[in-house]
């Protein structure tokens, strides 16, 4: 399983440890994305930065639009299936984004492309950005709704 990470605040008055951890999650600026396996090193770093950081898991056809619409490689050329077919085990970026969902690939590991997602701010806003997620707030874990929250800032 796979998680999509996005950082929801900034860096005013933060602590060193979890600005050096926003850093090691290469989450350098707000609305960056990154995609997670899930292990215990990665959920540490998730609950250790949660305060200024979303996650949540999301369908593989989000993940798709995801990787077509913002995926980046070296260069800022866009991501696309002939990229993959030559320069990875993966034939299309359906493809990709199946392996990436159930934790057989890692995003990163695919030869040339960039492991951050630059997107827009959601429409309609995050919410409140003190404030997690069940209390009406846009911090910590979301489960199925990453999707929704993704599909806004796509």
């Amino acid at each position: 399983m796979s998680y999509v990470v996005v950082r929801v605040r900034g860096t005013v008055n933060i602590k060193r440890e979890i600005s050096d951890t926003l850093r090691y999650l290469n989450l350098n600026r707000v609305n960056h994305c990154v995609i997670l396996l899930d292990n215990p090193v990665n959920r540490g770093m998730l609950q250790k930065a949660k305060d200024y950081i979303t996650w949540g898991e999301v369908k593989p056809e989000t993940l798709e639009k995801l990787l077509r619409s913002r995926g980046r490689l070296e260069g800022d050329a866009p991501l696309t299936d002939e990229h993959l077919k030559g320069n990875s085990e993966f034939k299309n970026v359906k493809e990709l984004a199946q392996a990436i969902s159930v934790g057989k690939a890692v995003y990163r590991k695919v030869p040339g492309v960039t492991p951050v997602f630059r997107l827009a701010p959601p429409k309609s806003g995050h919410g409140s950005i003190k404030r997690h997620f069940p209390v009406k707030g846009a911090l910590g874990y979301r489960g199925a709704e990453m999707d929704s929250l993704l599909n806004r800032m796509i």
